[in-house]
């Protein structure tokens, strides 16, 4: 058997980024050919009804050893990585027997990811970690947890003395861009709870989420030669830095935490003619969340208000909700996730997700659906890394929530 760093390491070497300007599923080639190879792995370790639909949705069944009536469960993955840093030419590299200090992950190009910058590494003293070698992302969000479904799928069909009911795999395209969710079939699944094994640092449980939009602006100016632009020229450049100036600059994502939520300008391109900015709007209170978006709407007609004409388009887009709603009434598949944790040595870090899963869609969709820990760390960047333990715990917990649903 493959343990679940092989197969982390294996997996990460995979470019399977998405793409957000793609209206394909997957936005990507590679997210599918990784998918085929997944189903491969799948059939080989004894899944059964394994399969990859035209959307790149993986799914396998392992079925039920408990001989009584046990919640169907389904453990959730997805295969993209972040659009925002290269996924392609990964070299993982392991750090044995951390000592605490610097790391150099890129000695030509002087790259460190060191405790000064990133104190959460103290925490990793004397542990095995996974980095990068400073040029790419690792993947860890989220190989990690497809390693660690796989690895605890392994274990179960090779171990028939660990009673369980009958469990679902699902690895999904796109949720790096927001879709992944979007053609997912929760009716023929056919689970009745599910997890997805997407969260951070070790012992995160999480269900709660963002509710979260997209705005996207486009300021049209009017470009003449700047030696004769006097009351003739609207710079769009400078209308989009007025727009931007007139958003609290304390509600952005490096001044908040916890439960705040955010205005994040993400991209932006213009010249004087033309500019368009790309936002992302994020509040977990649902009250809050619409005010937030009615802030736009009065800055564009303040805006236009004030240069007498509609120079400046909004396009406003929910992208998922707060799944906190359509946990509650089921909690008990947060208190069995809990219960697993202090089971296996793992301490419950129960905190909102400063972000969206795959679980927040499949909540609404009547899968509800809350987050595990992979153990991974500084997701989407160069400084990314995930400790060994971590991903050990991670398959450690998968294990016992089968077990004791199989208990109840």
């Amino acid at each position: 058997m493959k343990n679940v760093v092989e197969r982390f390491i294996e997996y990460v070497k995979v470019d399977t980024k998405s793409d957000e300007n793609s209206e394909s599923c997957p936005s990507t080639k590679n997210q599918y050919e990784f998918g085929r190879k997944l189903v491969e792995e799948l059939i080989e370790i004894g899944l059964q009804d394994v399969s990859i639909d035209s959307n790149g949705y993986v799914m396998g069944t392992i079925p039920s050893n408990a001989g009584k009536s046990v919640p169907v469960l389904s453990f959730i993955a997805h295969m993209d990585t972040s659009p925002d840093m290269s996924g392609s030419n990964v070299q993982p590299n392991i750090v044995r027997n951390y000592d605490g200090g610097d790391i150099v992950l890129n000695r030509s190009q002087n790259i460190i990811l060191s405790p000064s910058a990133f104190p959460e590494l103290k925490s990793y003293k004397d542990q095995d970690l996974i980095v990068t070698d400073g040029t790419t992302l690792l993947g860890a969000d989220d190989k990690a947890g497809i390693a660690e479904i796989i690895t605890a799928c392994e274990i179960l069909v090779n171990k028939p003395e660990l009673k369980h009911g009958t469990i679902k795999v699902t690895f999904t395209p796109d949720e790096e861009i927001g879709r992944g969710a979007d053609r997912f079939n929760v009716e023929k699944f056919g689970a009745d709870f599910a997890y997805t094994v997407d969260g951070g640092e070790i012992g995160q449980l999480e269900y709660e989420n963002f509710n979260a939009a997209a705005a996207d602006i486009e300021i049209h100016g009017q470009n003449v030669h700047p030696g004769s632009a006097k009351n003739k020229m609207l710079n769009s450049i400078l209308i989009a830095m007025e727009f931007n100036s007139m958003l609290p600059p304390a509600e952005i994502p490096a001044n908040t935490e916890g439960y705040e939520g955010f205005y994040h300008l993400n991209n932006m391109e213009g010249s004087v003619e033309a500019t368009q900015l790309h936002y992302l709007i994020r509040d977990h209170d649902k009250y809050r969340f619409e005010a937030r978006k009615q802030v736009f709407e009065k800055i564009v007609r303040y805006i236009n208000d004030k240069y007498g004409k509609n120079i400046i388009t909004l396009k406003l887009k929910d992208q998922y909700y707060n799944m906190k709603e359509k946990i509650e009434p089921v909690f008990h598949i947060v208190e069995t996730a809990k219960k697993a944790m202090e089971a296996v040595g793992v301490t419950p870090l129960i905190t909102p997700v400063r972000g969206g899963t795959d679980g927040a869609k499949l909540s609404y969709m009547g899968l509800p659906t809350p987050n595990l820990f992979t153990g991974g760390l500084n997701y989407h960047g160069k400084f990314e890394f995930i400790p060994v333990n971590s991903m050990n715990k991670a398959v450690e917990v998968i294990l016992k929530i089968t077990e004791l649903y199989a208990e109840e």
